[in-house]
């Protein structure tokens, strides 16, 4: 859509909703982060629970940098989309968390 004489873009809500979308996967990836750590210390800290807490902290401060980072560029007018380096390192965090859960299963 293009409003305006400018040709200017009008972005509408959808930057606010992928703003909103980045928020609440933050949120479940904290969530998941903290109940591997829970899993990990009550199932007796073994060294390979251990190593897989420290792997799923370290994956987790990966996910909330890229978070963070993109709903930052999503504050402006026109937000850039976003790039193959911003989504690579999402999905290498999430399947990390799936990885390392599965690693503190065994």
């Amino acid at each position: 859509m293009t409003g305006g004489e400018g040709g200017e873009r009008d972005p509408g809500l959808q930057p606010e909703r992928t703003r909103l979308a980045w928020r609440r996967t933050t949120l479940s990836a904290t969530v998941v982060a903290l109940l591997a750590g829970r899993q990990a210390l009550h199932s007796g800290a073994s060294p390979a629970g251990l190593a897989a807490l420290a792997l799923t902290a370290a994956a987790w401060l990966g996910f909330l940098t890229a978070a963070h980072l993109r709903v930052v560029r999503l504050g402006v007018a026109r937000p850039e989309p976003l790039g193959p380096r911003g989504a690579l390192a999402a999905a290498l965090c999430t399947v990390a968390f799936a990885v390392f859960a599965a690693a503190m299963l065994f």
